[in-house]
C-alpha cells in the first residue's frame, strides 16, 4: 500500500501537479487529496491502486522495508515511456 508521502514525493520526482496525477490515474483530483493528505483519511483501495499504477507505468518504484518507505525513478522505464509517446 502507497501511502501519502510517497505519493507526494513520488509526483515530486516527476515534476507532476495534483492535477496532473489526478487526470493521468483517471481519479478524482478530491481523492487525490484525500491519499496525500496527512491526516490519514479514508480512500478507496481502487483510488489507491489505480494512482500507484500510474507511477508505475511512468517509471516509479516503491520502496518499503523496516526502516522505511520511498520511492525511485528508474531512469530505463522513464525512457522507454518517452519513446513510445513519440
Amino acid at each position: 500500500m502507497i501511502t501519502a508521502r510517497q505519493t507526494r514525493a513520488a509526483r515530486a520526482l516527476l515534476g507532476w501537479s495534483q492535477e496532473t496525477l489526478a487526470d493521468k490515474a483517471l481519479v478524482s483530483l478530491t481523492a487525490l487529496k484525500r491519499l496525500e493528505s496527512q491526516n490519514d483519511l479514508k480512500v478507496h483501495e481502487s483510488t489507491r491502486d489505480q494512482i500507484r499504477r500510474t507511477f508505475e507505468d511512468n517509471g516509479v518504484v516503491f520502496l518499503s522495508s523496516d526502516q522505511g518507505e520511498g520511492v525511485m525513478l528508474v531512469r530505463r522505464a522513464l525512457h522507454h515511456h518517452r519513446e513510445k509517446s513519440r
